[in-house]
């Protein structure tokens, strides 16, 4: 009887172990599902100025967050049901998405430098295009992203103010470059540096992409041998039910 006793004592507490992991690593799901989300709406405005498939990667790691939420919801029926074909499967789902968030982590952290150098040599083409309109008036898109970029970022040009001095031909400060209202804001024959943002576009988005990307990176990485402790206790629990059945068979 006290053996019977000390068993079901041992049971209960694998159980509770692996449901407290199991919470950690739907949690780990929805801030991975929640951060690609948020990088990818953050960044979508920039998407036209010339960050070639902007989107993929954090794409990529929001699916998996969403997996991961997933997965950890499903377990639950398993460390409830206390079955341990089940409890397997869900240890062999964790060395998969370990594998996976390794992956993502990488394809991440790759896409963060390649992501900077292509918004250099973008950002100086849709300058170039800056104010044209097509047949029916309508202005270019890439000018409404320039001046929601200038605005939020309170940045002008690309390395500085003079980038669009410096164009072929050469063309106004924006309207969006400046501080004050734009009545008082002489951004044309007359340049009051006090009324301007002065500090270039590049460097305020490539601090933007390598602080918040980096951060998302970081955590794909950094979560991705937790899942290994899942498969640890996943397999424990499973062969110390099939122990405890054989005793009670026995």
């Amino acid at each position: 009887m006290a053996k019977q006793l000390e068993s079901v004592a041992a049971l209960a507490c694998m159980t509770v172990l692996l449901m407290l992991f199991n919470f950690v690593f739907l949690c780990t799901g929805l801030v991975m599902l929640g951060g690609g989300i948020y990088m990818k709406l953050q960044l979508q405005n920039y998407a036209d100025l010339g960050m070639e498939n902007s989107d993929a990667a954090l794409l990529a790691t929001a699916c998996l967050g969403a997996l991961v939420a997933l997965v950890g919801l499903l377990a639950c029926c398993c460390i409830v049901r206390q079955h341990p074909s089940l409890l397997y499967v869900y240890g062999g789902f964790l060395a998969v998405i370990a594998l996976l968030e390794l992956a993502a982590g990488a394809a991440v952290y790759t896409y963060r430098d390649a992501l900077t150098k292509s918004f250099d040599k973008g950002l100086n083409e849709s300058m170039l295009v800056y104010g044209k309109v097509d047949v029916h008036g309508h202005k270019d898109p890439k000018t409404r992203h320039i001046d929601l970029m200038q605005a939020n970022l309170q940045c002008c040009g690309n390395r500085d103010y003079k980038d669009w001095q410096k164009l072929s031909p050469p063309k106004y400060v924006p309207e969006s470059c400046c501080k004050v209202a734009y009545g008082e804001c002489q951004h044309q024959s007359q340049i009051e540096l006090d009324d301007i943002y002065t500090q270039g576009c590049y460097n305020r988005v490539v601090d933007f992409v390598k602080g918040n990307v980096g951060l998302v990176a970081g955590s794909a990485l950094g979560v991705a041998v937790f899942p290994m402790l899942g498969v640890v206790l996943a397999c424990c629990l499973a062969s110390y039910i099939n122990k405890v059945n054989y005793e009670q068979m026995a």
